[in-house]
């Protein structure tokens, strides 16, 4: 899963959420130990998260979609369009209003913790927020911006155009393994 998944599954606790959400730009243990014991157990939760979305059965199959012509990023692009399906999931969010004000509480909650933030989050924060980048996860266009966003964040992403169209075109397939993952990661987090 991708921000907006991390942040859903982070349950409105601040701390957890600022871990979550900063844990990829944490690396390794030793950096994980100048955290305060909230915010560390957020980062421990999303690789957990991450390791759990990477081996479920419907991950695995998505990704096949995408392993052609990107390799590894199969993932990377999948935990993003995995936080389209959740922006639309009106079990989750019945409509753009509730989306919308769930992505403010979380812009302000992550707030509290910004001076936790490592730099390269703490320098796209602020476009994070003033884009309402979990938002538009919503969107079609807003996907495709998103994708744009990660190709350019990985060094050797091939150009991300094909992975919108294989998005596009297989979107109920990809809509149908966000089904059969959504209830064992919410299970999966609660447990934990």
């Amino acid at each position: 899963m991708n921000y907006l998944g991390h942040a859903f599954l982070s349950y409105g606790d601040a701390d957890i959420l600022a871990g979550n959400m900063i844990a990829d730009d944490v690396k390794g243990r030793i950096a994980l130990e100048k955290f305060p014991p909230g915010i560390k157990k957020g980062i421990e939760l999303h690789r957990k998260i991450d390791e759990k979305t990477d081996m479920h059965p419907a991950t695995l199959r998505a990704k096949l979609l995408f392993r052609t012509d990107y390799g590894l990023y199969a993932g990377a692009i999948m935990d993003t369009l995995y936080d389209h399906f959740l922006a639309t999931d009106p079990a989750i969010f019945p409509d753009q209003e509730a989306l919308f004000a769930f992505t403010q509480k979380v812009y302000l909650q992550l707030e509290i913790n910004g001076q936790y933030f490592p730099l390269k989050f703490a320098g796209y924060f602020p476009y994070m927020k003033e884009h309402n980048w979990l938002y538009n996860y919503r969107t079609l266009k807003g996907m495709e911006r998103s994708l744009g966003g990660l190709a350019r964040r990985a060094a050797h992403m091939p150009p991300i155009n094909k992975a919108y169209e294989i998005f596009v075109t297989n979107y109920y397939q990809l809509g149908q393994c966000y089904f059969e993952f959504i209830d064992d990661m919410i299970r999966f987090v609660k447990e934990r």
